[in-house]
């Protein structure tokens, strides 16, 4: 058996409907781990979908409690074949944000595949349970084309509560510190560049929610009878805003600004364009730090986003002044911003830009993480990735947005590689979520190949193969036969 005996078995399984049908059965569970009590449902999918999938790669698995009350479950699974082979860690997430059927065009349903051409709709077909469907399919067709081996160690935890901000995920990695002991993290979730340029990401920019409030009364007061008397707490609340962020997108708070973007990280970003897309929205030119390629702004610094402003009755707004202002913020940061310092900078700088008045709540932060764009590993998955699709992939140092990748890189002290297996208007979190059938068949390729290629020995690196695959297409080469590229 052969690199392309595992891709071609992995392709089979596409073609023949086997992947479409495993995919309707685990959407149809509504895994919503932002609905009331979802923790029986998240259960359900770890005990009737993930623990048969992984008992037949030959791991044994257990369901870890959440320490979070009321939260959901944990599937740990491992599969032993030797000590000196490097061990493999692989992530995925069973849950799903709220379904919201109201809201999809007629025809669809959040709880049922629809495939209309090359778009598979339904919750879950982009995040997560196509992408955790895709990585579990080729582990198992890599163990056949194999003989019943991997060639690596492999340890999988499956979350439930990814869309509710992995609540307990980084204490149980904490607590499973030595059994989740691994080389790396192989991991897929939100998406490529471009649907159409197979990408790897290796961590993502960290995200703190904060909420700046002005409650000066209890209750609004005519604007006739006490207008230019009384201070309004939305005219408060806009203008200190516009001291934290400008009228285009520019941070103006020092301590909220990373002070450079290093030289690897800049080269790497030098190769990626962002957005293009037919569906994607049009970038606004001249929006974020001045000087920096839209690459730079989206994944090589820090941005500040309001999310919500409000005060008054902003649907039927009367002759009042309002008693209370309140906007919901962001902060997205990179590697090298502490959020823990989060709340004092934002307090010194509204004080001493004369706005006491204004309080603030920290609330929810996700770490943020880059491994090395020079990484062993990451330079092994690349080559890879490019040795399966013919393609260099682009290779993200973080994602734009925020995932908890904090618990493998800082946790357990991994390299992580990220494979996303989605593209950016696959509207993930929204209504008419889909998966792109073409794109989910190359990331069967891709994933059975990068397997594969894990699996083989240190002398066996997966650049050496690219190099007689690139000689063989040229002529050159000494291998003994084309690269799967020539085969169909």
């Amino acid at each position: 058996m052969t690199r392309s005996t595992a891709i071609d078995r992995a392709v089979d399984y596409f073609d023949s409907g086997s992947f479409l049908a495993d995919l309707t059965r685990r959407v149809a569970l509504p895994t919503e781990s932002q609905a009331a009590d979802p923790v029986d449902e998240l259960r359900s999918y770890l005990e009737e979908e993930m623990v048969p999938a992984l008992v037949g790669l030959g791991c044994t698995t257990r369901i870890v409690d959440n320490p979070v009350t009321g939260r959901g479950p944990f599937l740990v699974a491992h599969r032993h074949e030797a000590e000196r082979l490097p061990t493999v860690l692989v992530y995925g997430h069973a849950d799903v944000v709220l379904g919201e059927e109201q809201r999809w065009r007629a025809g669809l349903d959040p709880w049922r595949v629809v495939v209309e051409g090359d778009r598979w709709y339904g919750r879950g077909t982009a995040d997560n349970k196509g992408q955790h469907t895709i990585n579990l399919a080729a582990l198992e067709h890599v163990l056949h084309a194999r003989g019943g081996q991997l060639g690596f160690n492999l340890k999988v935890i499956i979350e439930t509560g990814e869309e509710s901000g992995s609540p307990g995920l980084n204490e149980v990695c904490a607590l499973l510190r030595d059994e989740l002991a691994a080389d790396l993290l192989i991991a897929s979730d939100g998406p490529r560049i471009h649907a159409e340029r197979p990408t790897l990401f290796l961590g993502s920019r960290g995200m703190t929610a904060f909420t700046l409030r002005v409650p000066l009364r209890e209750r609004a007061h005519h604007s006739g009878n006490w207008g230019g008397l009384l201070r309004n707490p939305a005219t408060v609340l806009a203008n200190a805003l516009a001291t934290i962020v400008d009228g285009r997108g520019r941070i103006l708070v020092p301590g909220l600004r990373p002070t450079h973007i290093p030289a690897g990280v800049k080269a790497a970003l030098a190769d990626l364009t962002v957005g293009g897309g037919k569906d994607d929205p049009a970038v606004d030119e001249g929006w974020g730090e001045p000087e920096l390629t839209p690459a730079e702004r989206l994944i090589g610094w820090n941005t500040l986003e309001v999310l919500s402003l409000a005060a008054g009755n902003p649907v039927t707004p009367v002759g009042a002044i309002p008693g209370s202002a309140h906007a919901h913020c962001q902060l997205r940061f990179v590697v090298g911003t502490d959020p823990a310092t989060l709340g004092q900078v934002l307090r010194d700088h509204l004080d001493a830009h004369g706005f006491p008045m204004v309080e603030i709540e920290v609330g929810r932060t996700m770490g943020a993480t880059r491994t090395d764009p020079d990484d062993p590993w990451v330079r092994r998955a690349a080559r890879s990735v490019e040795r399966t699709t013919g393609e260099r992939p682009a290779i993200m140092p973080n994602l734009g947005g925020s995932i908890p990748n904090d618990a493998f890189a800082d946790v357990l002290g991994l390299s992580t590689v990220w494979v996303p297996h989605s593209y950016p208007a696959c509207a993930q979190h929204a209504p008419d979520e889909h998966l792109l059938a073409p794109l989910a068949r190359q990331a069967l390729e891709i994933m059975a190949g990068l397997f594969w290629d894990l699996g083989e020995g240190p002398g066996e690196d997966p650049g050496e193969a690219l190099e007689e695959d690139r000689g063989d297409r040229l002529g050159t080469g000494s291998g003994d036969g084309p690269c799967r590229e020539e085969e169909h």
